[in-house]
């Protein structure tokens, strides 16, 4: 047996070797700060909808925004200054932890941050610098009541104005804009009123405090502030300016790309403390004379969903080494980035559910963590874009990927402390469909000495055979329904890949490995029966679709030794009181 154990973020524990020690140091006073404020403030604030200015006060105090999503070149010769995927992961990671709301001040500043950190407007990075320098926060404005967040059309509109130092007027409403209350620099999404089509969208930032902008008010109950705004001849300056035409489209979409992936992370570290909890509780409770965890139903839902979990991170970590080594040559991220937002995010709600499942009555007590986390949730896989969205830009990725492999050099662990400078200069938001990989088989191929693993390999090629033999016709790649589908078992098939990748990377324990591709074979033939079902399905789908379930291999040993490591979780971390 390899590494087992310390596989979930515990408090208590926490110290990443891998990180710089001013960001350590950070990462360990951002905890302590949470755990001396204690779970009974924590909830409370949580339950009373209160705006989290104490913990924006302790962000400025302790310059973590500052340090954390700034790039060096606007550092100032501070030498902890620079925009770091990993360790903005695991920043990430602490505040879903103890709390979406927290998560959220700081997913929306990354948002706003986006099309000024892409701009050429040397001016308004200087500001973004000083701003975050003085504990500021960002938006990004980019959804509407009517469009929501469909680029194509926006109803903010830029009246040019022939007053000095006036380029232009803007009016019109934002809504779901996060940190609106607040924010010194608003980035908007809008369109000239004088030029049409592409060629007449542009960028520029509002400041929450001017006159001309009008907080309407929060559209949720809840910390997090998603609020709705009004410009009303709000004056733009050239100095405003971020991004015109087709540029702007394009910093609007590579925004998007950086900010989504930061939900995976809030994810986990939300299950994460969930699963302490739910742990902790169950395996010391009686129920009918035994322990709750005697059942084996219940020993069945905590393996699950602690291998899920596992998974989760598995592929977070292995998509940071795409994104940090990205480049105009090598856009494979674009295919992992909405695979982490729609599936781990998606993943982080059945584990939840399957820890409920447990809890039951339980979970629902509003002095347990666990029951803002089953509340909050589902947020993640409905934020920057569905599932559906994500699941459908999957899908152009395919052919090449399946196909048409490419030659790339190795990537390794990227957790070295390097500036992501690509981030803000990926280019046009176009030819997705052109991505190539490299090959998928050969990482299957070298762990399918683990039963389970060769059993889903078994699966893949089989996926590869309906996409030769028996693809999806005209009328049904036009039929959303149907694809998506087909979307979500190409998923698990780039998902197993770079699960299997990072297990390797971090010499992951072959039991948990062979537990992960047990659900991975259900899940893909839970797909194969779905696709069957579909109305437009062919005989030929149909034949193959229950020729592709498969039961993965039985190994009550193997579930044994993995049900220790879940129960060696009962009581490892409690937040303090």
């Amino acid at each position: 047996m390899a590494n087992s154990s310390g596989l979930l973020l515990n408090p208590n524990t926490h110290d990443p070797q891998q990180f710089d020690a001013e960001t350590r140091r950070q990462l360990k006073a951002l905890i302590e700060w949470f755990e001396a404020r204690g779970k009974t403030k924590l909830l409370q604030d949580d339950l009373e909808a209160a705006w989290v200015t104490d913990f924006l006060e302790f962000i400025k105090h302790e310059r973590i925004f500052a340090t954390f999503l700034t790039p060096s070149e606007y550092a100032d010769g501070d030498p902890n200054k620079r925009w770091d995927t990993s360790r903005n992961a695991a920043l990430s990671e602490i505040f879903g932890f103890y709390g979406l709301a927290y998560w959220y001040a700081e997913q929306v500043t990354i948002l706003g941050l986006g099309p000024i950190w892409q701009s050429n407007n040397k001016e308004a990075m200087r500001r973004a610098a000083d701003q975050l320098e003085a504990g500021g926060v960002m938006a990004f404005a980019l959804s509407e009541r009517d469009h929501g967040a469909d680029i194509y059309n926006t109803d903010m509109l830029l009246t040019p104005s022939s007053e000095q130092g006036i380029a232009f007027r803007a009016s019109g409403e934002k809504y779901y804009i996060g940190n609106g209350n607040v924010a010194g620099m608003v980035s908007v999404f809008s369109r000239r009123t004088d030029v049409e089509g592409a060629d007449g969208y542009v960028w520029f930032v509002a400041d929450s405090s001017h006159e001309n902008y009008e907080l309407i008010g929060n559209v949720v109950h809840g910390q997090m502030y998603v609020s709705n705004f009004r410009l009303d001849g709000y004056p733009v300056r050239e100095e405003d300016i971020l991004d015109t035409g087709p540029d702007a489209f394009s910093a609007a979409l590579n925004t998007v790309n950086v900010g989504k992936f930061n939900l995976c992370s809030g994810s986990i570290g939300m299950c994460e403390h969930a699963f302490y909890e739910a742990i902790t509780h169950a395996n010391n409770r009686i129920l009918y004379g035994n322990p709750v965890t005697d059942f084996p139903h219940v020993r069945a839902s905590f393996v699950d969903a602690y291998a899920r979990l596992i998974a989760m991170k598995l592929f977070s970590d292995r998509a940071i080494d795409y994104f940090r080594s990205a480049s105009r040559e090598d856009r494979r991220y674009l295919l992992f980035n909405p695979v982490t937002k729609s599936k781990v995010t998606s993943e982080g709600e059945v584990v939840v559910t399957l820890l409920q499942d447990v809890l039951a009555a339980k979970s629902f007590e509003k002095n347990t963590y666990f029951s803002e986390v089953a509340r909050l949730i589902g947020c993640l896989p409905r934020l920057e874009g569905t599932v559906h969205v994500n699941v459908a830009q999957i899908l152009k990725f395919m052919p090449n990927y399946m196909f048409n492999p490419a030659e790339y050099p190795a990537i390794g662990t990227r957790d070295d402390p390097a500036d992501d400078v690509f981030f803000w200069g990926q280019g046009p938001a176009r030819g997705a469909s052109k991505v190539q990989f490299a090959d998928w088989a050969p990482v299957y191929e070298k762990h399918s000495d683990i039963p389970n693993v060769a059993r889903f390999y078994d699966q893949v090629l089989a996926l590869r055979e309906l996409l030769t033999v028996a693809a999806p016709d005209a009328d049904q790649q036009a039929d959303l329904d149907f694809v998506l589908v087909v979307g979500h078992l190409f998923t698990l098939v780039v998902y197993g890949q770079l699960i299997l990748e990072q297990a390797e990377l971090i010499g992951l324990d072959r039991d948990l490995v062979d537990q992960i591709f047990d659900f991975q074979i259900r899940d893909f033939s839970s797909y194969a029966v779905a696709l069957h079902g579909k109305p437009s399905s062919t005989q030929a789908q149909q034949d193959w679709a229950l020729a592709a379930v498969r039961k993965p291999a039985v190994d009550a040993e193997r579930f044994g030794r993995v049900w220790e490591q879940v129960k060696a979780y009962d009581g490892a971390y409690e937040m303090r009181p």
